[in-house]
């Protein structure tokens, strides 16, 4: 299948480099297909000079925490994923790995974790909340970032809001720094996580064009507030949706940013630029 921008299952040409170098503040590379120091080199070609490497369960929060001890370009976040923390025999076991890795010096974040309740149903959101609440505690004790998986249930369910019950496990004690990946709330929700002094970090979704309300929030947030990923392979933006994501595709929603804040790109570049340093306490 084919679009009128190449073949679906093609990587997409590298964008326009960006005038000052961004981090990729959330990817995947372990369900990328590509070998790491080419992924890192493709993305620093145009830009990307550094990323968060990101596990979802024990086995890739392992690989992220060794990738990150042996390229200074990487970082690691560490978790067991929401959609998993519900399907595990021994969560405790797994978690106990996690509190072992977040202890690592290249390993500065807990996540990504939180709440999935569009694919996990009523029966599972209790061991999420509680697996959830265990990796908040995690990334307190070891004076992480808390990186923050939110997904809520299908428009028109009856399931409470992921939002609400995030919010609510955070008011119990949050970490100094919170990140919510891939943000998926409305303008007044940034609003409430800026109050906090908590990031929002946006991917490509932000470009697509049902994503008005996306945009809006990202209007709606303190530039010093605001955190670019890809989420790769996932939501590659415009005009490329529906083919291969990967770190160097981050110039097209940095661009689409500074339209939507009205800023020059070199400006937000380095505002992007020193609030990953801050989130992740630098590279």
């Amino acid at each position: 299948m084919t679009d009128r921008h190449g073949r679906r299952g093609d990587p997409p040409p590298a964008p326009e480099p960006l005038p000052v170098p961004v981090a990729d503040a959330h990817t995947h590379l372990y369900l990328q297909g590509a070998e790491a120091s080419a992924a890192l080199a493709a993305a620093a070609a145009v830009g990307v000079d550094r990323i968060v490497e990101v596990g979802c369960d024990v086995a890739s929060s392992r690989d992220a925490a060794a990738l990150a001890a042996a390229h200074p370009a990487v970082l690691a976040a560490v978790a067991i994923h929401p959609n998993d923390a519900a399907e595990l025999a021994d969560l405790p076991a797994a978690l106990a790995v996690i509190d072992e890795l977040a202890g690592q010096p290249r390993v500065r974040a807990v996540g990504e974790t939180g709440l999935d309740y569009y694919r996990t149903g009523p029966a599972g959101r209790p061991v999420q909340q509680e697996s959830f609440r265990a990796h908040v505690d995690i990334a307190k004790r070891h004076g992480k970032a808390l990186m923050i998986h939110d997904r809520a249930a299908e428009p028109g369910s009856d399931a409470p809001s992921s939002h609400e019950d995030i919010f609510a496990i955070l008011a119990e004690g949050a970490p100094e720094t919170v990140i919510f990946h891939c943000f998926s709330g409305d303008a007044e929700m940034a609003r409430r996580c800026a109050e906090r002094g908590w990031y929002a970090s946006f991917a490509g979704n932000v470009t697509f064009r049902n994503a008005g309300a996306l945009r809006e929030a990202a209007a709606a947030m303190p530039t010093e507030l605001i955190l670019v990923e890809t989420d790769a392979p996932y939501l590659t933006p415009m005009p490329y949706r529906g083919r291969p994501n990967a770190p160097y595709l981050v110039p097209l929603t940095v661009r689409a940013l500074a339209e939507v804040k009205a800023l020059p790109v070199e400006q937000l570049c380095r505002a992007l630029s020193d609030n990953a340093d801050a989130a992740f306490g630098g590279w």
